[in-house]
């Protein structure tokens, strides 16, 4: 881990952009609650109501469960304010990244940094992946931070459940900070729809350990 901080870039304002309810907490709920810890406002953008989820599958309409789920968990981190928009689940991809990319520019008024899933979504998800390709393609010029995995956790995974996370070699990696899981999986237990038939979370979960890793996607400006 040569090279990399201990301690996450200092801002007073972060808009997490990301596509499905539940990103901000199974992916990025670790580092908002450290954020959360360190007086930083959060905000999150979220392009879709995860309505094409084949988990827990129930009665009613997805799209309004999984958007209630989002609001709970954003109160047990701390979120400041979720915007959510209805772009089809699944078909993010095919939304023009211009049209995405301003969402991203009007949300980002007054916050100091942009925080996204890595590039190639980690998981490879489409949706995944046009949501960190909109914010790095917002022209305000702030610095975009992605979440990411060790490529030995992503390698274990793959091999033990048949996924295809990307992972990155510690050169890679800009941060690696140790984080408090109790506020993450109490958010996790909000989205309980997603939550409780999904051995791929807890797996990486107990394999991350007590430790998230982060690389700079458009770093921030040298003073």
């Amino acid at each position: 881990m040569s090279g990399t901080s201990a301690v996450l870039p200092a801002a007073g304002e972060v808009l997490v952009v990301c596509a499905h309810p539940d990103d901000e907490s199974f992916g990025l709920g670790g580092v908002l609650g450290l954020y959360g810890e360190q007086g930083t406002v959060v905000r999150v953008l979220c392009f879709t109501h995860g309505e094409a989820s084949t988990l827990g599958a129930s009665p009613g309409s997805l799209a309004e469960l999984r958007a209630k789920e989002l609001d709970a968990a954003a109160r047990v981190l701390g979120v400041a304010a979720v915007t959510l928009h209805g772009y089809p689940d699944g078909q993010l991809g095919e939304v023009g990244l211009d049209e995405l990319a301003a969402l991203v520019d009007e949300e980002a008024a007054g916050a100091d940094l942009l925080l996204a899933f890595d590039e190639g979504g980690i998981t490879g998800h489409p949706d995944h992946v046009r949501a960190t390709q909109a914010a790095l393609g917002a022209s305000r010029g702030l610095p975009v931070l992605g979440w990411a995995l060790p490529e030995v956790v992503a390698a274990r995974i793959n091999t033990e459940l048949g996924t295809a996370f990307v992972g990155r070699a510690s050169d890679g990696l800009d941060f690696v900070v140790e984080v408090d899981r109790a506020r993450q999986l109490e958010a996790i237990a909000c989205h309980a729809s997603q939550s409780g038939d999904n051995p791929v979370l807890w797996r990486r979960l107990e394999l991350l350990g007590t430790f998230e890793h982060l690389r700079w996607l458009t770093p921030a400006p040298t003073p």
